[in-house]
């Protein structure tokens, strides 16, 4: 997933944690785009005809689809093609910071992109759970970036949950869910969130960066998305991964990071990549439209807080008082966890 991940069990079985982790890596050799025999890339290369895909790639294409829908497409999976002709058409790990322009003729919206997103009335992706099938509308390309953490930890959190573990962290990228019991005498799960303008790579071992904040969870999942870790130059303009799929080319709103609380995973990281489209106004409102709470920091460092965020977060000033954790929030995206 491109990624590194921590998975903390709180009284689980002593083979549970080579257990998830077997788990994690089976998720992505099903889902990565860059694995030429995985589910999603048979997918990609079908045509549109169908292809005979595992319950856990149903799973993740029917929640993209969801997604898709909720944010009114905000939230776009089937921007493979654009991200591809931005440079992104290798693991990040092999992506050096100045690339060459990516495929000229590869899945993705035409060169008119927003008449042709104004004018879609479906996600682009098909599915037949019973008969086990799905495909792509001709001329997409799925991508389950956005999305593929979000839903891999909420496996991996209900997976723990029914091996018999009492609570657990699910931590893929930055992108985080917690169920259960929280450790021994802590109230609830608390998880800090970076300042997108200073942090270190998610791999650092430093410690000298200070978070913006903590927020306080009984139960839930909080993702982020930032262009800020995640770029690289092509002919001297720096070129990110968000892409907006209204114009198939990346954000350029001066927004560097959202962070979203929702009830699940995939929920928090399609809210986090819609906000991050839309922006203070349409973004935000969209995310407590569905139920969650965001806050987005701008190139500059200004925070724009969403209805609901105060219930979870205690900023730098409030972290030596304490702060009461609401229970969980609703499932408010349509599709069953």
């Amino acid at each position: 997933m491109g990624t590194h991940g921590r998975v903390l069990i709180i009284d689980g079985p002593d083979e549970l944690p080579a257990r998830l982790e077997r788990r994690v890596h089976e998720l992505e050799q099903r889902w990565s785009r860059f694995i030429p025999t995985s589910e999603v890339s048979r997918l990609n290369r079908a045509g549109g005809a169908t292809v005979t895909v595992s319950p856990e790639t149903m799973h993740l294409l029917t929640c993209a689809s969801a997604g898709w829908e909720a944010s009114y497409g905000l939230f776009d999976p089937t921007i493979l093609g654009d991200l591809e002709r931005a440079g992104y058409d290798r693991s990040f790990d092999d992506l050096t910071q100045t690339v060459g322009p990516g495929p000229t003729s590869s899945p993705g919206q035409t060169a008119d992109a927003r008449r042709a997103w104004l004018a879609r009335t479906t996600s682009g992706i098909e599915t037949d759970v019973e008969a086990g099938w799905a495909r792509l509308a001709p001329g997409i390309g799925f991508d389950p970036g956005g999305i593929g953490k979000g839903v891999a930890a909420d496996l991996i959190a209900d997976e723990a949950l029914a091996a018999g573990a009492a609570g657990v962290l699910v931590d893929l990228g930055g992108d985080v869910r917690v169920a259960g019991r929280p450790p021994a005498s802590a109230p609830h799960w608390s998880i800090e969130i970076d300042d997108p303008l200073t942090s270190r790579p998610f791999d650092s071992q430093s410690s000298s960066d200070l978070p913006i904040g903590v927020v306080d969870l009984a139960e839930g999942a909080v993702a982020t998305s930032s262009r800020m870790k995640r770029h690289w130059t092509i002919a001297g303009e720096t070129r990110h991964h968000l892409i907006d799929p209204r114009l198939g080319q990346p954000v350029d709103s001066g927004v560097a990071a959202v962070t979203v609380v929702a009830a699940l995973g995939w929920q928090a990281e399609v809210l986090a990549k819609a906000a991050f489209v839309g922006g203070p106004v349409q973004g935000l409102g969209l995310v407590a439209q569905l139920g969650g709470a965001a806050l987005l920091i701008d190139e500059y460092g200004h925070q724009i807080a969403g209805d609901g965020w105060s219930r979870y977060f205690r900023s730098p000033d409030r972290l030596a008082h304490g702060h009461q954790a609401p229970e969980h929030m609703a499932h408010e995206l349509g599709v069953p966890s």
